[in-house]
């Protein structure tokens, strides 16, 4: 099972004052990049209530098996207990670290926001996960989960096939890869204090300890 860490790290006045070459870059200019504006600009919508203290952010791909473990296995009770309740709020951003087929399918998550109904894509992504680089993920069943989750299919499918979305996928990953992200699932969890890496589909207590920490 993929080994995590966690690097707690100061942040004063939203910019991060500390850093950890473990895992952060030394320069100034590269610490910047873990404000919370810059963490969360162009990832999902976020689920949970605008002011909740703590954020989690996951780096994720729709192939990856352990963030399939975690969104059947971990997730539902981190939001039944702590998204709904408003102590957390969760945004995500795509790490297709599976190749061309992660990368269409990010791409349709975010022609779902289109409609207003990201989450809605992405929770049918993960329903119906069919493993890691097995050629589950094509154009047609893309359209088969628009049409499960009543997307206006028209526009779904000039979106996906003009690509319109693919390279904010790739500047999300590329950013990533700039602040250090190398695995998925990744979590960046973070309040106004500090900033713990959780890396790998970790058991629930390890997300109970954490929130505990904040």
């Amino acid at each position: 099972m993929t080994q995590f860490y966690l690097l707690s790290i100061p942040i004063v006045i939203g910019i991060v004052a500390g850093i950890f070459l473990a895992f952060y870059p030394e320069s100034e200019q590269e610490a910047n990049l873990l404000t919370h504006s810059k963490l969360i600009e162009g990832g999902s919508p976020f689920i949970g209530k605008d002011d909740a203290a703590i954020t989690i952010l996951e780096w994720g791909d729709y192939q990856c098996t352990y963030c399939y473990k975690f969104h059947r296995n971990t997730l539902d009770t981190i939001n039944e207990n702590f998204i709904k309740t408003g102590k957390v709020k969760m945004v995500f951003k795509d790490y297709p670290l599976n190749g061309p087929d992660s990368v269409l399918a990010a791409e349709a998550s975010h022609c779902a926001q289109d409609q207003g109904k990201y989450w809605e894509y992405h929770n049918e992504l993960y329903r119906n996960w069919g493993g890691e680089r097995t050629g589950w993920i094509t154009y047609e069943s893309l359209n088969k989960f628009a049409n499960t989750v009543n997307l206006n299919m028209s526009d779904f499918n000039t979106c996906l096939q003009e690509h319109k979305y693919r390279e904010k996928v790739i500047l999300m990953y590329e950013f990533g890869k700039e602040i250090g992200i190398d695995a998925t699932p990744s979590f960046l969890v973070f309040d106004d204090q500090k900033i713990i890496k959780i890396r790998g589909n970790q058991p629930l207590e390890v997300f109970l300890k954490t929130f505990e920490e904040m």
